[in-house]
């Protein structure tokens, strides 16, 4: 059993209480820390929160409790903050992507976790379901031999789902983009090299800053990815996911993930389309700990069996996710310039 304290118990974080952190076993919560009286309130209200397992800093969490692990469920600015802060007071640390809103923070604190000994985590979520985990051992496996091309479609029209961060900036590539960056990443086991990438802002749209966008990306084994990507797409709603087309020598492995809209969830889908023969809808094998359960049980695992799983999404890794957000946020900014990695990575 992990003894645990969540900071942040904003919207975000409230979700964090409410629908994950009680779905995960291995993990006990001994302490909750958040500024703000009414939030806290909110959850002893609604949540029954234990109004004595409640701190206003960090800092008395620490006193008052013996937790080992940080679950950082804020707003991104308060993460490079916060999370340094854990890991100078001996906390492994889980939280929530963007880890940091810059690669020299992300560094910072990955080689603070190594100085101190702590396991540092970021929620990348997305790879805990079962189409990706399959697409990647795909992959690996060599099925249809060397990739050639990967197509990448994610389609939402904000203004009537819900979505309400209209003044965020970069609320494409840096709120959205990073799940598929990451998955780009984690299911094809390669780096990017170079990218170029624009973005706009559709007429009446309802954002301050651009919410459509679209980038070529290479990677260093030889693929090219196609990235097309709207917060304002009229067009027929993709899972949040995205629809995955991975054009191999010898066939396509057609795949999407995390099918929900409108409170409905539907299946992960995954299929082999050989150049020779019928295609294979292949099923799925249902993950134990989907979703943030995942990350969160993850790294309860790995803290109490000192084992690191492959596709372990730790700050180190994710720097790479990390980069592609800044190198396309770069190469918007020139026009779609092309970028290459190097120079967002230093």
């Amino acid at each position: 059993m992990v003894k645990a304290i969540q900071i942040g118990l904003g919207h975000w974080g409230f979700s964090w209480t409410k629908d994950v952190i009680p779905k995960v076993p291995t993990v006990q919560m001994v302490g909750y820390v958040d500024t703000n009286p009414e939030t806290t309130q909110r959850a002893q209200a609604e949540l029954g929160v234990d109004p004595k397992l409640c701190f206003s800093s960090l800092e008395d969490a620490a006193r008052h409790t013996d937790a080992v692990l940080a679950i950082c469920t804020l707003r991104t600015e308060a993460h490079y903050p916060v999370v340094k802060r854990c890991l100078e007071l001996g906390y492994h640390v889980i939280v929530e992507k963007p880890f940091t809103t810059t690669i020299a923070q992300g560094k910072e604190l990955v080689a603070l976790a190594k100085a101190q000994g702590r396991v540092l985590m970021v929620s990348q979520n997305y790879r805990h379901q079962p189409a990706p985990i399959l697409a990647a051992q795909l992959i690996a496996d060599g099925t249809f031999g060397p990739l050639n091309m990967v197509s990448l479609d994610f389609r939402r029209h904000g203004p009537s789902q819900g979505y309400r961060y209209w003044d965020m900036p970069d609320p494409l590539l840096a709120d959205m983009s990073i799940h598929h960056f990451d998955l780009m990443r984690f299911v094809l086991g390669d780096e990017p090299r170079r990218l170029t990438c624009r973005t706009w802002n559709p007429p009446g749209s309802p954002f301050r800053f651009d919410p459509s966008g679209v980038a070529t990306i290479e990677f260093s084994k030889g693929t090219v990815l196609s990235y097309r990507a709207s917060w304002v797409s009229s067009g027929p709603v993709t899972p949040w996911a995205g629809e995955w087309v991975m054009d191999g020598a010898e066939g396509e492995i057609i795949w999407s993930s995390r099918d929900h809209f409108r409170n409905k969830q539907g299946p992960d889908r995954l299929a082999l389309l050989p150049l020779e023969g019928k295609a294979d809808r292949k099923k799925l094998d249902p993950v134990a700990f989907p979703d943030r359960t995942g990350t969160l049980s993850t790294i309860a695992q790995v803290l109490e069996t000192g084992v690191v799983p492959v596709g372990f999404s730790s700050g180190e890794d994710n720097l790479g996710s990390l980069a592609l957000v800044q190198a396309t946020i770069l190469s918007a900014s020139r026009g779609g310039d092309w970028v290459e990695m190097t120079e967002v990575m230093g």
